[in-house]
């Protein structure tokens, strides 16, 4: 079994072919300087839409910006779709609901044909849904309409829907026909 070479970011920027050490000095050519940018901009994960932006604002030209993302997308150094599940799996776990990620992922440049896979791999968000109205309504009477129509607006910002939120009213024991 022929064992891959593992590439990173710092050895495909500074060297594609993998034979020579990194340049001990600042890079010269245009190109050469959005790479490097790119590899300081790509040590946390980021979607292709905020690494070309990130390179627009450096001033680089359009061809150098295409030229190096594509770099970074042969290389898998940039990957929406999985940038996409990650953002909306830190969404869950803040206790955010889909609304909320797809905020985030419209914010970030995630292409709209991914949010879809990304938000199927949270599956249901009962659980999260019910701590977070039970930890709204503690100590407080479910039934009273006031209350329940604060909490239900707390978890609407957070990104939960509207149907969930009924749901979620109706397990807690809260009445919502009035």
């Amino acid at each position: 079994m022929d064992e891959q070479k593992k590439h990173t970011v710092r050895s495909v920027m500074n060297d594609p072919a993998g034979e020579l050490e990194p340049p001990k000095k600042a890079p010269q050519t245009p190109l050469e300087r959005a790479k490097k940018w790119a590899l300081e901009y790509l040590k946390r994960p980021h979607s292709e839409k905020e690494l070309r932006d990130r390179l627009r604002q450096k001033g680089v030209a359009e061809a150098d910006i295409d030229t190096v993302t594509a770099l970074c997308l042969d290389y898998g150094f940039v990957d929406d779709a999985e940038y996409a599940g990650m953002i909306a799996r830190h969404c869950a776990a803040a206790g955010y609901g889909p609304g909320r990620a797809r905020a985030e992922l419209n914010r970030r440049g995630v292409p709209k044909d991914l949010w879809d896979d990304a938000l199927a791999q949270l599956g249901q968000q009962d659980d999260a849904i019910d701590r977070l109205l039970a930890a709204r309504l503690r100590g407080k009477d479910p039934t009273d309409r006031k209350e329940r129509d604060k909490a239900a607006a707390a978890l609407f910002r957070r990104g939960y829907g509207w149907d969930e939120i009924r749901a979620a009213l109706r397990r807690y024991g809260a009445d919502t026909d009035e």
